[in-house]
């Protein structure tokens, strides 16, 4: 095979591999439209929210604030030379920016053990999985969006020690989820009726 022809089937895997990546919703600020224009994630968040008891606006401003809805989303990628890649700021990755050691705790603990952090359904299961292990150990109720999405940055131990608490970063980002859950909950009122018993034909 020639470089010509090597080049040729790159660009070919590159443009099928591109067509096959889920893309992010357009309207990010409006939870209907996330619904609406992504067919079955209504159905996964509500599934969620009935299986751990998390509000479905609160997993999905996690969802917002870790990855913008961006399938394989990961930390950026430290490069030296500007040209040698070197490692990533962490192994979070996907949806909900889990890291390995979580992920697999996860997967252990539900017994998901093909769940994938690129897989939008069992992204936003683990969100609700992590939060309700979270008002389990912690007391945080489920609807609490900002304490349950520092326990979720910091992890339990760092919550329970305070950790955020030194951290105005991370608390303005907190107050952020919480504002855009709140805002999420006044949208999907007006919608969710009409999702339950919307059926995509497309």
């Amino acid at each position: 095979m020639t470089c010509r022809h090597i080049i040729d089937v790159c660009c070919i895997l590159s443009v099928f591999l591109t067509s096959c990546a889920t893309l992010p919703p357009t309207h990010q600020d409006n939870i209907c439209d996330i619904f609406y224009e992504k067919s079955g994630w209504f159905d996964d968040a509500e599934d969620t929210e009935k299986k751990w008891g998390v509000p479905i606006p609160v997993l999905m401003s996690f969802i917002y604030q870790e990855s913008r809805f961006k399938q394989g989303a990961q930390p950026v990628r430290k490069w030296y030379l500007g040209f040698i890649p070197g490692p990533r700021a962490s192994s979070a990755y996907g949806y909900a920016q889990a890291k390995d050691p979580v992920w697999n705790e996860y997967r252990a603990s539900t017994g998901n053990s093909w769940a994938s952090r690129s897989d939008f359904e069992d992204a936003v299961d683990f969100i609700g999985w992590y939060i309700y292990g979270s008002h389990q150990q912690l007391k945080i109720k489920t609807s609490d969006a900002k304490r349950q999405y520092l326990a979720y940055h910091e992890g339990r131990g760092g919550y329970s020690r305070g950790s955020f608490q030194s951290k105005k970063w991370l608390i303005g980002v907190a107050n952020k989820v919480a504002n855009r859950s709140a805002t999420y909950t006044k949208q999907l009122k007006t919608c969710r009726s009409d999702l339950e018993g919307w059926w995509p034909f497309w």
